[in-house]
């Protein structure tokens, strides 16, 4: 039985809803020829337990795509699902487009604000090439600003587009970063949504036992991940309550802000945080890659509807 070839649950407008065309990719990423398997369908593809292989994968998207010819991540750091992350940037365009009399507004005078960028750069990398948008990305972890801004300098398309900040406070999200009078279109993050490492490991080891089919008692990290990219004390829901407690705090500084949410359960007490904010709209976006499925919540304190008009 073969594989479908498109994966229709993605958003209209990713360049990911194709199957991939490993041929191609291995034009783009000749490094990525020595992982390229024939799996049990009888097609071509990676070994997707194999963290060597998803990163050189990554690699190759993204020079296929997205025109990023130097990308690269410290070890055991998150090497992202990237249909998935331009799914969220499409998200974001439909979102500010509502405000555009339903053109989405392009060109590096939109600015976005990532909340926890990583070292993988990828939410910027992805903005920017399809929409021209400007980004400040920003990080706790002083190893993944600097693995951000080696991607930046290398890569001619990336310089002056992206600029990296420390979080110096792990409390703070939004305090330290956005500086005064400083005015973003829409905040993102991909926030932790374990609430410990012990939660962390659990939730790896059920995926992969139902990805193998069998039970699976030592975990892979195939995507990879650092402690604090992972898991979070109070897991994403405490984590998005912050975020929108201190939104407030800027609610003259960001259009809109947005934030995944992992899990359905999560929901009730981020909608209750949002209406003690008081946010004069809030919408949500439903996602799905695969079997996996989640959502963006997204919500803004302005009562101007046509921001660009």
């Amino acid at each position: 039985m073969k594989q479908t070839l498109q994966k229709t649950e993605l958003h209209p407008r990713n360049r990911h809803r194709g199957r991939y065309n490993f041929e191609q990719l291995v034009l783009s990423c000749p490094e990525l020829k020595q992982y390229v398997i024939t799996n049990a369908f009888n097609d071509t593809s990676i070994d997707f337990f194999n963290a060597a292989a998803v990163k050189m994968l990554n690699k190759a998207l993204l020079n296929n795509y997205y025109n990023i010819s130097h990308w690269d991540i410290p070890d055991n750091y998150l090497c992202p699902p990237i249909p998935g992350r331009a799914d969220y940037i499409h998200q974001v365009a439909d979102l500010l487009a509502a405000s555009n009399n339903g053109k989405i507004p392009t060109g590096s005078n939109i600015k976005c604000l990532d909340i926890g960028t990583g070292a993988n750069c990828i939410y910027p990398i992805i903005g920017n090439y399809e929409y021209g948008w400007s980004f400040t990305g920003s990080d706790i972890d002083p190893v993944a600003i600097d693995a951000a801004k080696a991607i930046v300098k290398l890569n001619p398309e990336l310089k002056g587009k992206v600029e990296l900040r420390l979080q110096l406070n792990a409390n703070d999200i939004f305090r330290g970063i956005i500086h005064k009078g400083e005015q973003f279109d829409v905040s993102i993050c991909n926030p932790p949504f374990h609430a410990s490492a012990a939660e962390a490991k659990a939730a790896t080891l059920r995926k992969l036992s139902n990805l193998k089919g069998r039970k699976i008692s030592k975990p892979i990290l195939n995507f990879g991940g650092t402690n604090n990219e992972l898991w979070c004390e109070g897991g994403e829901a405490k984590f998005v309550q912050t975020m929108i407690k201190q939104s407030s705090e800027f609610a003259a500084s960001c259009r809109w802000f947005t934030t995944l949410v992992a899990k359905q359960a999560s929901l009730q007490s981020i909608y209750e945080a949002l209406k003690k904010a008081a946010a004069t709209d809030v919408k949500t976006f439903a996602m799905a890659q695969g079997n996996k499925s989640s959502r963006i919540v997204a919500w803004t304190f302005s009562t101007n509807k046509n921001w660009y008009l």
